[in-house]
């Protein structure tokens, strides 16, 4: 069993850890901190059985991180381990392809049980009366955030990147830096990345991301 741990608080990140070797004591565990090093894992190693994911990485906007792992790799299985407990959020994320979805306030037996569930191939919510209340409220922007997450879908892993410091306002010499590439192939991904987000310029599609954003938002 291969299991890959997503998270940028490092305190929470060895907590969690120990709480899988306590689950799956034979386990072998990879941590990372950001997207980029989830893909460098992912492109260096074979792909795991799990991954564990955070949805506040310094490098992802919202679900952004989600969407595009469950497309790239839609045979992996993803647990989502958040901050976040509105049951909306809950929602959202097993829509865009989570399998469970944990609270970081869940007791360690929830991390048991949730990866055991989805190894089971079945999904996993902290409270079974959850799924009823999903299903008899639905969240009205998961219809809008549909179309968003089909276009980030077909962005390669190397365009995710580009557009992810896009949206932290980076200018194209800045991205061609930190990735070590020239400044004409940032610029042939940003053309490529405002195409498939059908968008004209940077700020649109800064703000199309903010439809996959995790605080409440204004339809």
């Amino acid at each position: 069993m291969n299991i890959l741990i997503v998270d940028d608080h490092p305190l929470f990140r060895s907590a969690l850890t120990q709480a899988v070797r306590q689950a799956l004591p034979e386990a072998q565990l990879h941590e990372t901190a950001s997207v980029a090093g989830l893909h460098e894992i992912l492109d260096q190693q074979p792909e795991p059985d799990l991954v564990l994911l955070d949805l506040n990485l310094p490098d992802a906007s919202g679900f952004s991180a989600l969407v595009h792992l469950r497309a790239a790799y839609p045979a992996l299985p993803v647990i989502v381990v958040s901050a976040h407990e509105e049951s909306s959020i809950m929602q959202r994320a097993l829509a865009h392809g989570a399998l469970a979805y944990i609270p970081k306030s869940a007791p360690p037996q929830h991390i048991n049980d949730a990866i055991q569930a989805v190894l089971a191939g079945e999904t996993w919510l902290p409270d079974p009366q959850l799924n009823q209340h999903i299903s008899n409220h639905p969240d009205p922007r998961a219809s809008h955030e549909a179309d968003l997450a089909a276009r980030l879908q077909s962005l390669t892993p190397q365009q995710f990147r580009v557009l992810m410091m896009l949206a932290e306002g980076l200018l194209n010499k800045q991205i061609a830096y930190t990735l070590n590439v020239s400044e004409a192939t940032i610029k042939a991904h940003v053309t490529a990345i405002f195409r498939k987000m059908d968008v004209q310029n940077r700020t649109q599609a800064v703000l199309a991301l903010g439809a996959l954003n995790l605080e409440p938002a204004k339809l």
